[in-house]
């Protein structure tokens, strides 16, 4: 079952576009080999990198409450530094989610990383329940694709009650206590942090939680310490609201979809009760019959606001679909179904997570304040399927405040992770730097000259950055026809 398909935009993180190696900076370096004693790395290749990595498992307890208990190893992935005089402090990366493993994320080595890289090890860390640490994920068969919503819970309820894994144990507290066993095994000293998405709220845990192991931090698309995931309504909301007022704006796409918001709604309105769909599949084209659910087009549609490239198709595909042609747009609904493969989201662990920690503190009040069409079915669902998974609620508490100088990067168009997040996240942030990008969407670190300025920051955390250059990211254009963008 791909999760992707359950829990649609909530799970996705874009990478693409590539950086160059910069000069080393004339500071004193000392190598960042594992120390002796650490456990035996062995030459692996993973998938998204080129060249040879280092792959070796960290064993942690399970509960750290009962360290002679059970345990789990987590798998560690290591892209050493170019260079044989590398800085001893590396670079953790820790993926969103939850779900994502920092195995399946390896392709921001060429991209994000790669000038990092060229004087710092590069360390992707899967997060126990994910990836290589015990992924934990449900079995996907073909026909869950064209089951109803109701197939599908009762898919999902099975495959909780029918596993044996303690879903207590993978707490984001537990995940950062992981870390600090992996940074001990490795022999590191302070280490520096990059987050993306979820990834930014393990990041603050581990910040807060070990503050005299971590050298700074890079927070990318960040949840806010009181950030509760399936309550986004707001700000998907306000990403599709903006996505309107740009088609509106430019000439090309008002004259070509001049009733857009009409269409939209219109089609949110007839998907409400569910359209029976008979097309020419897009993956064969052989006929074939889909239902069209709220939810599927609510979360389709939230999916394709994280990216503002993909963001600028939307009014294409709304139009054909309101012209009948739904084929585009089911095409799309299906891509992160075929792209995930083995490497997808870790379903369980996401619950396991979303459970303990968020849904517990969905209150009324607050689901008003947050609701939205492309957000509500998803966020009406959660509960019932926090049910079946049964973990104790984890209480919010009140953030303390984090030393380590933070670089907090925001996408002015992210619908999940707003930039208001991130300034909720700074109050509590004893030095850190916000960068709301105007033309990005979740996921700045790739973009334009950002790869430049990680490495910066890292040289130089206290410093000051000049950021200026990232808003010469130009907005994509939109998609006027079935040949794609205009050029």
């Amino acid at each position: 079952m791909k999760p992707r398909s359950i829990l649609p935009a909530l799970l996705a993180l874009l990478f693409s576009t590539a950086g160059a190696a910069a000069a080393a900076p004339p500071e004193t370096q000392a190598s960042t080999r594992p120390a002796a004693g650490s456990p035996a790395a062995r030459t692996c290749h993973l998938p998204g990198a080129e060249g040879a990595l280092r792959c070796l498992t960290v064993p942690v307890p399970l509960d750290y409450g009962k360290p002679a208990g059970a345990g789990l190893k987590i798998h560690v992935t290591v892209a050493p530094a170019f260079r044989e005089g590398a800085r001893n402090d590396p670079l953790f990366v820790l993926a969103g989610g939850p779900g994502q493993a920092g195995s399946e994320v390896l392709r921001v080595l060429s991209t994000a990383f790669k000038r990092v890289r060229a004087t710092r090890d590069i360390v992707f860390i899967d997060q126990r329940g994910t990836g290589l640490s015990g992924k934990l994920d449900c079995e996907e068969r073909p026909e869950h694709e064209k089951m109803s919503e109701a197939e599908l819970e009762a898919e999902i309820v099975r495959c909780i009650t029918t596993s044996r894994v303690p879903f207590a144990a993978y707490t984001t507290a537990n995940s950062a206590r992981d870390l600090e066993e992996v940074r001990r095994a490795l022999g590191y000293g302070k280490v520096n942090v990059w987050g993306a998405s979820y990834g930014t709220r393990l990041g603050q845990a581990y910040a807060r939680l070990f503050p005299a192991s971590v050298r700074s931090l890079i927070l990318d698309a960040v949840a806010a310490p009181d950030q509760v995931i399936p309550a986004g309504g707001r700000d998907g909301q306000a990403a599709l609201d903006k996505l309107f007022e740009h088609c509106a704006r430019d000439a090309g796409c008002n004259k070509a979809y001049p009733n857009l918001r009409a269409e939209f709604d219109s089609l949110a309105a007839r998907t409400e009760a569910g359209i029976k769909l008979s097309l020419a599949d897009p993956r064969t084209a052989q006929p074939t019959t889909v239902t069209m659910s709220g939810q599927r087009f609510a979360g389709t549609v939230h999916s394709i606001l994280y990216s503002p490239a993909d963001a600028r198709r939307l009014p294409f595909l709304v139009h054909s679909a309101y012209q009948g042609r739904w084929e585009p747009f089911v095409a799309r609904q299906n891509l992160s179904g075929d792209f995930a493969g083995e490497g997808g989201t870790a379903f369980l662990l996401h619950l396991a997570v979303v459970c303990a920690e968020d849904v517990p503190h969905m209150t009324p009040s607050l689901m008003k304040a947050e609701d939205a069409l492309i957000t509500r079915p998803l966020a009406q669902r959660m509960p019932a399927m926090c049910k079946s998974m049964n973990v104790p609620a984890v209480a919010q508490v009140a953030p303390t405040m984090i030393e380590a100088p933070a670089l907090l990067l925001s996408g002015a168009l992210d619908p999940i992770t707003a930039p208001r997040r991130a300034e909720a996240a700074a109050r509590h942030m004893k030095n850190a730097r916000h960068v709301v990008v105007a033309n990005a969407g979740h996921g700045v670190s790739q973009l334009g000259c950002a790869p430049r300025l990680l490495r910066e920051f890292l040289d130089k955390p206290t410093a000051t950055l000049d950021a200026s250059c990232l808003a010469e990211i130009p907005p994509p254009t939109f998609q006027l026809g079935s040949a794609g963008p205009q050029p």
